[in-house]
């Protein structure tokens, strides 16, 4: 299967819209534990409720999902051994990016260093596959 600059790219966006959502769903999400029902059931209804009818959690939730949509599409022309190590390492690149400008967490110098790393890495097995398709 040919690797493309397209296909990179488009996983380059998946990872965006996993990656910075990821936060966002995480605070959208805050006061879920405080809901409370009698049985399984009711909990389980009320907690969803919950989700759906919180904005801060659903649109973030929903631009999560268009990012897993166009996952899907882009495995069809994009070989599964580069399709995967992108867009999931780069996913943990941008969602501490983007908790580090939401306040999360103060990041720490190892941080700084796995994302350097990843994108060291990333970079490589792109250049490795792009390289693949010129030489056929």
């Amino acid at each position: 299967m040919a690797v493309t600059i397209d296909s990179i790219l488009y996983l380059c966006v998946v990872a965006i819209l996993w990656g910075v959502t990821n936060p966002f769903i995480k605070k959208g999400a805050q006061g879920l534990e405080n809901v409370k029902a009698t049985s399984f059931y009711a909990q389980f209804i009320k907690e969803i409720g919950f989700l759906v009818t919180n904005l801060e959690y659903i649109l973030p939730f929903i631009l999560n999902q268009c990012g897993s949509v166009l996952y899907f599409l882009t495995l069809q022309s994009t070989d599964i051994s580069l399709a995967v190590p992108v867009s999931n390492s780069l996913t943990f690149v941008f969602t501490a990016i983007t908790g580090w400008f939401l306040g999360e967490e103060k990041v720490h110098k190892n941080t700084y260093l796995g994302m350097i790393l990843i994108l060291c890495g990333t970079t490589l097995c792109c250049w490795d596959k792009l390289n693949k398709t010129v030489e056929l």
